[in-house]
């Protein structure tokens, strides 16, 4: 069982660095599954993260934490390993635990 803190209501987008060859995240981490971009005044850089659909059913990011910035306001970028399951996954509603 997980406990959190916080729990937003966000839309979710997805990146890559397939086709780039700048691989750091805004924490000096190389970029990979289960590290997200954020607006760090909305969820600050460091943060433990639970990621699902908003319906809690559909789909599930599962635990990240947030290494890297690039989005502003209520969204979240998710990481993806190539840019075909960036564009399979699209824009989706999500909801987002801050774990304590």
């Amino acid at each position: 069982t997980l406990q959190y803190k916080k729990v937003l209501n966000m839309t979710a987008t997805a990146y890559t660095t397939e086709r780039t060859s700048d691989k750091i995240t805004a924490t000096g981490k190389v970029a990979r599954v289960g590290l997200v971009a954020v607006d760090k005044r909305v969820i600050p850089l460091g943060s433990k993260l639970y990621i699902v659909s908003a319906d809690g059913k559909s789909w599930c990011y599962g635990t990240a934490v947030a290494a890297d910035t690039g989005v502003r306001g209520n969204k979240i970028d998710l990481f993806f390993n190539t840019h075909k399951e960036c564009i399979n996954f699209g824009r989706r509603k999500a909801t987002v635990y801050i774990l304590k």
